[in-house]
Order: structure tokens, then C-alpha cells, then sequence
């Protein structure tokens, strides 16, 4: 059992690993844009569309965030004008495959768990 008086320094938390993909996640347009990554591939315009809300400064922050963490790839195409595509990484791809059981327990759980915050 743990300690209830023992202390973690915040260098050592902020050093964890799972506290770090814990805050990329949690960032409020992540997870939306890795979800419809795991799908397809999508140009940018494309995911601009599909995600209600977001701005296109958002959106290219958001991804270069993404894809400097290694979990998104982008293409450029040679094309006129330059044609981009983005789409999940293996290491996305693995983080999405581990974060099926936290999906599937939010949608099971979501419900009674947001009333409860009130």
C-alpha cells in the first residue's frame, strides 16, 4: 500500500513517461486528430474539415506537435502545388492499439463519471 504522506518530486513526475504522453493526449485536439489518423490518411484540408472547432493554426500546431513526438508522419508529395499527407506512425499506431482499453472503458464508464464531477 502507498504511503499517504510520501512525497514524489516534482522532477521525478515530470520525468515519467507516462506523464508526458498523459498531457499530449489530454491537449485538447489530440486525441480527435490521432482517432482519425488510425483511420486513413488525410491531407490537411481534410482533417480541417472533419474536425469541428478547430482552427488551421490549431490544427498545424497540433500535428507538428504530433509529428515531432514521432507519432505522425508527413508526406509531401512533388506535386503543383505541393500536395501533404499525414498519417499515424507505428509508434502512433501502437499508442492508439494501447489506448483501446481506456476507449472502451470511457465509453462503458463516460456516462456515470461525468454527473459525478458535478
Amino acid at each position: 500500500m502507498l504511503d499517504t504522506h510520501t512525497r514524489v518530486p516534482v522532477a521525478e513526475y515530470d520525468a515519467c513517461p507516462v506523464t508526458g504522453i498523459v498531457r499530449r493526449i489530454g491537449e485538447r485536439w489530440t486525441l480527435v486528430v490521432l482517432s482519425l489518423l488510425s483511420r486513413r490518411r488525410y491531407r490537411f484540408n481534410e482533417l480541417h474539415r472533419a474536425i469541428e472547432g478547430i482552427s488551421q493554426r490549431m490544427l498545424t500546431r497540433t500535428l507538428r506537435t504530433l509529428e515531432s513526438d514521432g507519432l505522425v508522419e508527413r508526406t509531401v508529395y512533388p506535386t503543383v502545388p505541393p500536395s501533404v499527407e499525414y498519417a499515424l506512425s507505428a509508434k502512433g499506431t501502437a499508442l492508439m492499439a494501447s489506448l483501446a482499453g481506456l476507449i472502451d472503458w470511457a465509453v462503458a464508464h463516460g456516462g456515470p463519471v461525468a454527473p459525478a464531477r458535478r
